[in-house]
């Protein structure tokens, strides 16, 4: 048997729509790709941001063929606007990265204090900003008769969270929050569903559930996480992260669909 294996993991010509990609794990989705030789198009709402990161992983890379294009992925308008001009331009779409977290200002707070108005307006823009968004750009794979499709889930969307590494760490956002395992175990559902229903038209779609990812957390929190990881003493980093989304990109899995990879140190086991 040949080996392919670097063969296997090269993206060259791809196009990968990442969105949600000038944040904190998209950035490291949208470099990863980029070695990887992709034609990357980082998505998010925040031009001159995205603008700053394009620049930053063509330098990093030497990667040129990585574009920004502003889009709010809860509105259907801008998505249909989107996947209109990507196409035009580079004439296919070959895969979707789900990472973006849009979330209205009260998100985060205790069960008792969400307002049911609040719960709803972040799942609809959550979860169906991640269904908008793959509807749009399923159509374009379906005609295509290929294509790949990931989602980005979560530990919370299939596990408890464990609140006890929460008290007294006075965290703006708790991660832990019920909006947030409504929402990514919906994900994890909708990845099965369309796995289903896509792979006639040889779309293969996945999930990755990220455990906690270092972002400058209070030190007692990460003190009380790492307690729970089996794996090393901390928590994950972004590049962590991204090897098994250029898996998933690549032909290296072009048998699996309908998987979600578990990346958390073995906080889950």
């Amino acid at each position: 048997m040949k080996n392919n294996t670097i063969k296997e993991f090269n993206l060259k010509n791809k196009v990968c729509i990442i969105t949600g990609g000038t944040g904190l794990l998209g950035k490291e989705f949208s470099r990863a790709c980029a070695e990887h030789n992709a034609i990357v198009i980082i998505v998010d709402i925040d031009k001159k941001k995205g603008d700053v990161v394009v620049k930053e992983i063509q330098k990093d890379t030497h990667n040129d063929n990585i574009f920004f294009e502003k889009c709010d992925i809860t509105s259907v308008e801008e998505v249909k606007l989107l996947v209109k001009r990507i196409k035009r331009r580079f004439g296919k779409i070959d895969a979707l990265v789900n990472n973006a977290y849009p979330r209205n200002k009260r998100y985060g707070r205790k069960f008792e204090d969400v307002a049911c108005k609040d719960f709803c307006e972040n799942v609809n823009m959550h979860l169906g900003g991640y269904f908008l968004t793959t509807q749009e750009i399923a159509k374009v794979m379906i005609k295509q008769k290929r294509g790949i499709i990931v989602f980005l889930g979560s530990i919370y969307g299939f596990a408890a969270p464990k609140f006890d590494i929460y008290y007294k760490t006075n965290m703006k956002i708790p991660v832990a929050s019920i909006e947030l395992a409504a929402i990514k175990g919906g994900i994890l559902q909708l990845t099965k569903y369309l796995a289903a229903y896509l792979a006639p038209h040889q779309i293969r779609v996945n999930a990755i559930s990220p455990g906690g990812v270092f972002d400058n957390q209070p030190e007692l929190f990460v003190k009380k996480y790492l307690t729970k990881v089996r794996l090393g003493s901390r928590m994950a980093y972004p590049d962590d992260i991204s090897g098994a989304l250029i898996f998933l990109l690549s032909d290296a899995s072009k048998y699996m669909t309908g998987q979600n990879i578990i990346v958390d140190g073995g906080w889950s086991i």
